[in-house]
């Protein structure tokens, strides 16, 4: 008896941990330069993928700003509340990372490629976006 709680702990033990790194939460972005945060995106996963939608923006003369260089159907619509990434799967081959989706990026209106990583045991997220072989990778941290 007393193996089978043990073991039935251990699996519990790392089922939270796999969870915790799982891009699936809130996350506070921090800008390219590693210190400004700039926003909350919660990240969910649906039937499409793992979607991310800005909750909050913190610079408060953005709080209601509007994506005015979108070229699709968010043009003019409000940040905060929009949905930026959208179609990441899980990577069959590397199951610690989520692909083939798009960001965007509300300041100028550019979708790219990218790429979602946990790091830190899931505390924080590597975020890259990519344009061929040109990238910016950002680092953001779990809020919940």
């Amino acid at each position: 008896m007393r193996k089978f709680v043990a073991a039935a702990a251990m699996t519990l033990v790392a089922n939270l941990a796999l969870a915790q790194a799982s891009p699936v939460g809130l996350w506070k972005t921090i800008d390219d330069d590693g210190k400004t945060e700039k926003s909350l995106v919660r990240i969910t996963d649906g039937a499409t993928g793992l979607t991310g939608v800005i909750e909050k923006v913190f610079d408060p003369t953005k709080q209601d700003a509007k994506c005015e260089k979108c070229t699709d159907d968010r043009k003019d619509k409000p940040v905060v509340g929009m949905t930026i990434i959208h179609g990441l799967k899980q990577d069959a081959s590397d199951k610690s990372l989520w692909e083939g989706g798009e960001i965007l990026d509300p300041n100028n209106g550019k979708s790219y490629k990218t790429r979602l990583k946990p790091i830190e045991g899931g505390k924080k997220l590597e975020m890259r976006g990519y344009i061929g072989f040109f990238y910016r990778t950002q680092t953001w941290v779990r809020v919940e």
